[in-house]
């Protein structure tokens, strides 16, 4: 039994091939080194047909633009998702004044710190402040809309669709209250709600 295990039994090493060895020292031994082929070897002909790969398609996307994916932007856009919100825009009153009160809720839920507000006093009466300075960095917001959801008179809204045009210096990514004013329309929502009476004014309803 224990003579056949042994011989079905694999060299724990296949190593090179020996060729020869030294008398004076035995571990000195000349080996037999197994080159690979000329095609395995050499990189010429594997480049050589990436080359032919890359030429391929590259006058193939020249004259047929048949599989190109790059658009002429801004001259060519591709139509943008339905829940995209696009560019803020600042809403109006009756008045055409802007509707912020200066609350501070959308730069401090802002988690990009891309909004700048400074407030002023104002001469009406039902409005403490008013937005001296409404800015926003453009290319640092993150699009994630919790300036809207924060704000507590509709006085800012993403729902332009618009993208943020390119720009040639980092200023020019910033858009000022005119410019968001200018995008904004009247809102008919009501200032501060339906007040802190509004369960019984919906029961009495």
């Amino acid at each position: 039994m224990s003579s056949q295990h042994g011989a079905s039994a694999e060299p724990a090493h296949a190593g090179p091939e020996v060729v020869s060895v030294s008398r004076k020292n035995p571990k000195v031994r000349t080996v037999r080194v197994v080159r690979p082929a000329l095609q395995d070897a050499s990189f010429i002909i594997p480049t050589l047909k990436g080359l032919q790969i890359t030429v391929k398609h590259f006058f193939k996307n020249v004259l047929t633009r048949a599989e190109t994916q790059t658009i002429q932007y801004p001259e060519e856009k591709k139509p943008y998702p339905p829940r995209n919100r696009g560019l803020h825009r600042l809403m109006q009153r009756d008045d055409g004044s802007v509707r912020c009160v200066a609350c501070m809720c959308c730069p401090t839920v802002c988690p990009a710190n891309c909004i700048t507000i400074i407030p002023a006093e104002t001469s009406d009466k039902k409005v403490e402040k008013y937005p001296a300075v409404f800015e926003i960095d453009e290319l640092r917001c993150v699009v994630c809309g919790l300036c809207v959801e924060a704000c507590p008179c509709d006085a800012i809204r993403m729902d332009t669709g618009l993208h943020a045009p390119p720009v040639e210096e980092r200023a020019g990514g910033v858009i000022d209250k005119d410019a968001m004013l200018a995008m904004g329309t009247r809102s008919i929502a009501v200032q501060g709600g339906a007040g802190s009476e509004w369960r019984g004014k919906s029961d009495r309803g």
